[in-house]
């Protein structure tokens, strides 16, 4: 692999992680939820998800995993329910408007629970592995290129999609007073859960 052919990777890396997907919602979800904290572990969890497809793909067990239906189709649907969950929360948090009882019982909320959500969320999205298994190709040489190099492109997704977060994050906390008024609170959550809920279904009928 040469430099120039993983700088033309890292700029479609960096125009893959800054657009929005389900991984942005996750972490920003909660964030609202808990804080800097929260967000982080959200975080932390998406990118060892991220890690996981990556690293099954590199060593080309990704291949196997979209080729065998019924397991494919058991990770879809696993992930078309489970965002669908998490964006019932955010309506219910919404219908609810009680954010002081709300937020006293999110600071009891574990971090293992916020990490849990951002691994699930990735790691059960199949469009996470057909994107490695798309585009990874197109900058390894079938003749020249080893595992070694697999790996490398794989966890520079991993990386960046964590450093782009770990931003938003920032810039969420800096504005975060605004956004704790119950008004603004309340739009976020409903365009929270309803942007979940709009990526389950778009996930069901992608097939």
């Amino acid at each position: 692999m040469t430099w120039s052919a993983y700088s033309s990777y890292l700029i479609l890396t960096i125009l893959v992680v800054i657009a929005p997907g389900p991984d942005t919602v996750v972490t920003l979800k909660n964030a609202f939820a808990g804080g800097l904290r929260g967000g982080m572990m959200a975080t932390f969890g998406i990118a060892v998800g991220n890690l996981v497809q990556g690293t099954l793909v590199a060593l080309g067990l990704g291949t196997l995993i979209v080729q065998s239906q019924p397991v494919f189709t058991t990770i879809r649907w696993a992930g078309v329910v489970y965002l669908c969950y998490l964006g019932i929360q955010a309506l219910r948090s919404a219908w609810r408007g009680d954010y002081a009882t709300m937020d006293a019982q999110g600071a009891d909320v574990s971090a293992f629970r916020r990490w849990r959500e951002g691994f699930l969320s990735n790691v059960t999205n199949p469009k996470v592995l057909a994107l490695y298994l798309s585009v990874l190709p197109q900058f390894l040489d079938p003749v020249t290129s080893t595992p070694l190099h697999a790996l490398l492109l794989a966890y520079t997704v991993a990386v960046l999609g964590a450093v782009w977060l770990v931003l938003l994050l920032m810039f969420v906390h800096r504005v975060r007073a605004w956004l704790q008024r119950r008004r603004v609170r309340r739009g976020l959550d409903i365009a929270t859960g309803g942007t979940l809920i709009g990526f389950g279904v778009s996930l069901a009928a992608g097939g």
